[in-house]
């Protein structure tokens, strides 16, 4: 299998008729081998082209799938009973058993082989978690991941290492419905880095928005505090995201701080509270003091590179020694639980660049670590602008993906969360990896989707997750710093309302 043949456009014919959300579904399949995909209805000499048939008999459905491409044939045969059930029920198995099908002729026909099998919107560790609580032992777990969605023996033994790391850092993660965990988003960085899609703003403070937002921003904290306070509400961690927490001045934190302790009830039973500081070139000295002002400790400081001409191709406007600097700043201060990112497969860097990141960070021994994988998100300037970013191919991503395995072993890290994105390179994850002991519990608490999450301040998504379904209704901010200043009260008044349906009650 040459890395080129990831590269390319494929076009796809089925013989069968299928609704649009079943050729997304086969789209997404096929761009775990192609870049881009088409499915088509013209012919093509040099498309794909693939039948199915499917059967139920005794209650069994059998399942074939047959694939001509370039002089080859290929087939594929899956059976499975049938679940009882309404209509959702069926269409869901149905569409598992046509997965199956299709990603078995397509790994026939390309000679790529997929740890995650059939799985690309899904929450590999929601997964096992959701069958260990129906009663499976982890051993049955692990054989439902591999048999019903075609994960790897590998995959499926990771998933259940990670899931024991998060019971053991969150005991009572399963009984976490009746609490919340905060997101608050400041969307502001002193630039927006290339491959970056979140609310992410370069900072700018002659315009006034800064100040306006804040202004905002200190209204939303107040007003759901009064709602939660009301409600004798138990947070268990807070987040401050973006953008960069870090990119306002240490006098703003500081009141944004004060506004949050005087709004929140039970700060006392808090968890956990995070900054994320990413930006090196955001963290002063009189930053760190405020955040040592209020018992903050556990920040991010994230390098995603050791090169500094990765850097400046990606638009961070910090060197490899500025991230180095502030690391010892922050430690040296007082920080005893700092994260760092790294990211395989930025432009123009393969397993050398990497070996060098993974050596620079054994220097410096930060309490966790997550690996991520390049996605080429749909918004991003690398997504607009492939053309100017070269980056590894799949057998070089998975190369260093297992470079970081072995380097977090060996320096005493264990996994402790992942999650994965569509787009992203050689169909791999990202991993998060911690000292014992040093997880964030934030990061399990959001992958995991156990609990209600609500989310403050521009973009924040908030996350309401029914208490007795698990269904979860999802709430968007504003993106745009402008917007969430005019419309912050209205999203209040929505979230209010999301709240009360989750907690009519309240929880006493």
């Amino acid at each position: 299998m040459k890395e080129s043949w990831y590269n390319t456009l494929q076009k796809i014919i089925l013989t069968e008729t299928f609704p649009h959300d079943w050729i997304r579904m086969f789209t997404h399949l096929a761009n775990l081998f192609f870049e881009q995909s088409s499915i088509i209805k013209e012919e093509d000499d040099d498309a794909i082209q693939v039948g199915f048939t499917l059967d139920l008999q005794n209650g069994i459905y059998e399942g074939k799938a047959a694939l001509s491409w370039k002089g080859g044939q290929y087939g594929s045969a899956f059976s499975e009973k049938a679940e009882e059930g309404n209509e959702k029920t069926k269409t869901r198995q149905l569409k598992r058993i046509y997965s199956h099908l299709f990603l078995e002729v397509l790994e026939q026909a390309t000679g790529m082989q997929q740890a995650w099998g059939i799985l690309t919107g899904i929450r590999p560790t929601k997964l096992y978690h959701k069958y260990r609580r129906q009663g499976m032992s982890s051993e049955e777990a692990q054989q439902m991941l591999q048999d019903r969605h075609r994960i790897s023996q590998e995959k499926s033994e990771l998933l259940a290492i990670i899931a024991d790391v998060q019971l053991r850092a969150i005991p009572d993660l399963y009984e976490l419905k009746n609490g919340v965990s905060i997101y608050i988003g400041i969307p502001f960085c002193p630039t927006k880095c290339a491959y970056c899609t979140f609310p992410a703003y370069a900072i700018r403070r002659k315009n006034g928005r800064v100040d306006s937002f804040l202004d905002a921003l200190h209204e939303e904290i107040r007003e759901m505090g009064k709602w939660l306070t009301a409600h004798d509400m138990e947070i268990t961690t807070i987040y401050f995201g973006g953008g960069t927490p870090t990119s306002i001045e240490a006098d703003e934190m500081d009141a944004l701080y004060e506004t949050m302790y005087d709004s929140f009830p039970n700060m006392d039973k808090v968890r956990e509270i995070t900054v994320e500081a990413g930006r090196p070139d955001t963290i002063t000295p009189e930053k760190i003091e405020v955040l040592k002002k209020w018992g903050i400790d556990r920040i991010s400081v994230n390098p995603q590179s050791y090169t500094d001409e990765t850097l400046k191709a990606i638009g961070r406007h910090h060197t490899v020694q500025e991230t180095i600097d502030k690391f010892w700043l922050s430690r040296n201060m007082g920080m005893r639980n700092i994260n760092m990112d790294l990211i395989i497969g930025l432009p123009n860097e393969g397993v050398e660049e990497f070996r060098h990141s993974l050596d620079e960070t054994e220097k410096m021994q930060p309490e966790s670590l997550t690996i991520h994988t390049l996605s080429f998100k749909r918004a991003s300037e690398m997504t607009r602008n492939k053309e100017k970013y070269k980056v590894a191919g799949r057998e070089t991503v998975e190369e260093m993906m297992r470079m970081g395995e072995q380097w977090t072993a060996e320096n005493g890290y264990v996994p402790y969360y992942l999650y994965r994105q569509k787009n992203i390179l050689g169909n791999l994850e990202n991993v998060g990896y911690s000292k014992p002991s040093e997880e964030s519990l934030y990061n399990i608490i959001i992958m995991e989707e156990v609990q209600t999450i609500i989310g403050i301040g521009c973009g924040a998504s908030s996350k309401f997750i029914d208490r007795e379904t698990g269904k979860i209704t999802q709430f968007y901010n504003p993106k745009d710093p402008a917007a969430y200043s005019l419309a912050f009260e209205d999203a209040i008044e929505k979230k209010l309302a999301f709240l009360d349906a989750v907690f009519p009650e309240g929880v006493k």
